[in-house]
């Protein structure tokens, strides 16, 4: 009875700590967690713009803080609106698992030690399998100045930041 309570305590410490996993929030990306946003100029207007996710960050959230940090960037460096040239979002999926120990009855419902001629080692394991997903998006950014071309690849810098400001966590 002990070894059931122990490993029921254990699943609910690791079910707690994952409760306080949060989203990665917008940020530069961190040295200790490679999660957040970063850029790498190509030539003088054009980047490679990146946001990776933690494995609460969901796809959306990904993508809207690589448009956020693309507006962002090219207000900074002066130009009124960028062009998309290319651009993707990678899933990564990892599967963890463990393995809580269920009743040991061994042969016809009869507990341990019991076990002869006709009666086989039994006994099963409750497994949980969790999977998780991690999202990256990375774009490929020209950025201009002037009016806005009228072609759907083509985003306003301000109107993208003003847009999805409310729906950018900072972190704290």
């Amino acid at each position: 009875m002990k070894r059931f309570t122990k490993a029921v305590l254990a699943g609910l410490c690791v079910s707690l700590l994952a409760a306080c996993v949060t989203e990665t929030p917008y940020a530069p990306r961190g040295e200790n967690s490679g999660y957040g946003y970063s850029e790498q100029s190509i030539e003088s207007n054009r980047y490679r713009v990146t946001f990776r996710g933690n494995s609460t960050t969901s796809r959306e959230t990904v993508e809207n803080y690589l448009l956020f940090r693309s507006a962002e960037l090219t207000l900074q460096k002066g130009y009124d609106y960028f062009v998309v040239v290319e651009d993707d979002t990678e899933k990564t999926t990892r599967y963890s698992g463990s393995t809580f120990p269920g009743p040991a009855f061994y042969g016809r419902g009869r507990p341990f030690p019991y076990y002869g001629y006709g009666y086989s080692w039994g006994g099963f394991y409750d497994v949980d399998i969790r999977e998780s997903n991690r999202y990256t998006a990375i774009a490929y950014i020209l950025m201009y100045k002037g009016p806005k071309p009228r072609q759907a690849n083509a985003y306003t810098a301000q109107e993208v930041v003003d847009n999805l400001r409310g729906f950018v966590v900072r972190p704290q």
